[in-house]
């Protein structure tokens, strides 16, 4: 179940059996004899010292079946993987960071940069609001995920904070490639990946990798617009 909670336990998400069976599995539908990187979608800092992840994974490496592996972590809960991250089995983490979500720079970038860990930024547009395409009224449709996270209070509160950052869009840029640029411009992250529904958002977001940085003053304001959250019911 996703996300995870603090009460879950090893055995109830990630069982060696079932770490080495879905791996068997992903290998055969991807008629692959190894993947590059897999990632545990699902995670709790409280299992780090439990063996039973930890021998699953030694051995689908000296089987030659997984190269590195990865966690991804909660919604907001950056700092629910530090502890994992010094076992050093592992390789990557895919965070929520953004220019609201930058509490990652706290705790998690910094263990991540001494521990040469890669750092792959997910939710880059905050679930949209960053393309600064909402407003108030806007309604998802029918079977949208997205409508049970923007709820009223969300929503809202999204929409005042993306409005916010207008004034300090660049001419000739949209809001949706100074959100990516905004994270580029962090050395402690090494991809990003934003959800892409048509050809034309493949294309903008793909512009976005020619190396130009966002100027320093705006970086320093875009700052300033750090939204601390924490978990809900509603934020998945």
């Amino acid at each position: 179940m996703w996300p995870s909670k603090a009460n879950y336990t090893l055995e109830e998400c990630f069982p060696a059996s079932h770490i080495v069976e879905y791996t068997e599995k992903s290998l055969k539908n991807l008629n692959v004899d190894c993947i590059d990187l897999q990632q545990f979608h699902v995670w709790e800092d409280s299992w780090a010292h439990n063996d039973e992840w930890k021998k699953a994974i030694e051995k689908l490496k000296a089987e030659g079946k997984i190269k590195h592996i990865g966690v991804s972590v909660n919604r907001w809960e950056p700092d629910n993987v530090l502890n994992t991250l010094r076992t050093g089995l592992i390789d990557s983490v895919q965070v929520i960071y953004n220019i609201f979500d930058q509490n990652p720079e706290d705790n998690l970038f910094p263990l991540c940069r001494e521990l040469n860990i890669g750092v792959i930024a997910r939710v880059p547009f905050d679930e949209g609001t960053l393309t600064g395409m909402l407003t108030k009224d806007t309604v998802f449709p029918e079977g949208d995920w997205r409508a049970t996270y923007f709820v009223p209070e969300n929503l809202n509160a999204s929409v005042d904070h993306a409005e916010a950052l207008q004034h300090l869009i660049p001419n000739r840029m949209t809001m949706a490639e100074m959100a990516l640029r905004f994270i580029l411009c962090n050395n402690d992250v090494h991809t990003i990946i934003p959800g892409m529904r048509k050809i034309r958002h493949v294309e903008a977001n793909i512009k976005v990798s020619d190396g130009k940085q966002l100027a320093s003053a705006l970086q320093d304001e875009l700052k300033g617009h750090r939204w601390d959250r924490t978990p809900t019911k509603w934020s998945q």
